[in-house]
This record gives structure tokens, sequence and C-alpha cells, in this order.
């Protein structure tokens, strides 16, 4: 399938003005004692320097870092082509090129090298650092003679009578066959570890409930 190509005016204007403000840059160039392949490098020089300030003012804006550099360079490039067209179009004698001219273009290529490298090599902005926290405070002590005292009691909490403690829980018959099953499993688990085995283990080994698991480990201590 073949594609059509159509022509973008806007394309087509942009190579015409681009031609045209070549060809003046090279004949001012010329002019100006800059002969042979020097008259075609000017205007080389002069558009890759416009095309290089706007590509880093564009990419200052998004960062939002500061665009003062790049408008300065964006401008004398853009002056250097400017003035060059302008002074083709019968304002200036160009068999008859004046000595301040003669001194500008010469003194192009530093400018234009000049700018270039700094516009590649213009560090970002840095960032804040936070500022390193500080010793911590130490504590205050407080000695013992102004520290609060505790309140006393009232007297119905001091004359409550004390909680009568819970009963212990009746002994649970252990049935032999389990303790000597528990007892070979104590052995075995000694040699293993080098330590008795305690009532968590016989509760996780054998599914015993705790005070049984306890008793046990009493008939095996």
């Amino acid at each position: 399938m073949t594609r059509s190509i159509r022509p973008d005016a806007v394309l087509v204007q942009a190579v015409i003005a681009g031609a045209l403000s070549f060809a003046h840059l090279h004949d001012i160039a010329a002019a100006a004692g800059q002969d042979g392949w020097k008259a075609w490098a000017y205007p080389i020089s002069v558009d890759l320097l416009l095309v290089a300030a706007w590509r880093r003012l564009r990419i200052l804006r998004t960062t939002g870092e500061p665009t003062r550099a790049a408008w300065t360079w964006f401008t004398v490039a853009l002056a250097a082509s400017l003035g060059a067209n302008i002074a083709t179009a019968g304002l200036l004698d160009l068999t008859d090129v004046p000595a301040w001219l003669r001194i500008l273009v010469a003194g192009w290529p530093a400018l234009a090298f000049l700018g270039g490298t700094l516009l590649v090599h213009t560090p970002a902005v840095e960032t804040g650092t936070a500022p390193e926290p500080g010793p911590a405070a130490a504590p205050a002590i407080v000695p013992a003679e102004s520290a609060p005292k505790p309140e006393p009691l009232p007297d119905a909490v001091e004359a409550a009578e004390p909680v009568p403690a819970l009963p212990a829980p009746p002994p649970v018959d252990v049935p032999p066959a389990l303790v000597d099953h528990a007892r070979k499993l104590a052995d075995a688990h000694r040699s293993a570890t080098g330590n008795p085995i305690d009532a968590d283990t016989l509760r996780d080994r054998l599914g015993l409930p705790g005070p049984m698991a306890a008793q046990l480990a009493t008939h095996l201590a």
C-alpha cells in the first residue's frame, strides 16, 4: 500500500527561510574575508547555536530551572542571523566591508564555541540538602526529693479483705502405659538435645491437655 506524500506548508516555508538565511550568512562571511570552506561553515555555526539554545531553553522550562543563559545565547545567534539578512539587503557594500564587521566575523567562532560549551555543560540546580539532625536532648532527671509522692489509699481500700486464692486443680490420674510411652519420648529427647523434656513438649508430642501434660512431666522428673 503506497502512501501519498503531501507537502507541508510550514515545512516548505522553513526550508526556504533556512536556505535564504544560509546564503546571506555565507555572503557576509565571504565578503569579510572568510573565503573557501570557511564561508560555508559560518552559516552552519550560527544555525547550530540557534537550535542548541532553543533546545536548551525548552529543557530548562520543563525542569523549572533558570533560563537566562539559554535566552542570552539564543538572542546572540538570532542577532547574527538577522544582522546578516539585513546587511545583504543593499544597506552594505559587500565589496568594501567595514573593519568592525570583519572583526565580528573573525571573532564569531570563539563566541559560538563558548556559547555551545556553556549550553551543553551547564550544571543542574542543586537541591537543598536536609539539615543534619542535632543530638537528642537528654531526659531531664528529677531529684528524688522533688518527685511527686504517691497518694495514700483510702481507708476503705486499705481495710478491704484480700481476695482468696483459687483452689489448686485436683491431680490428674495418668495411665501407666502413657507414662511408659512418655518416658521413651523423654529419653529420646534427652539424647537429642541434652535437656529433660518439659510439659509443653509432651503436650505437643502426645496431644494431651495442659494439666495432664504437667502431671505427666512430674512423673518423669
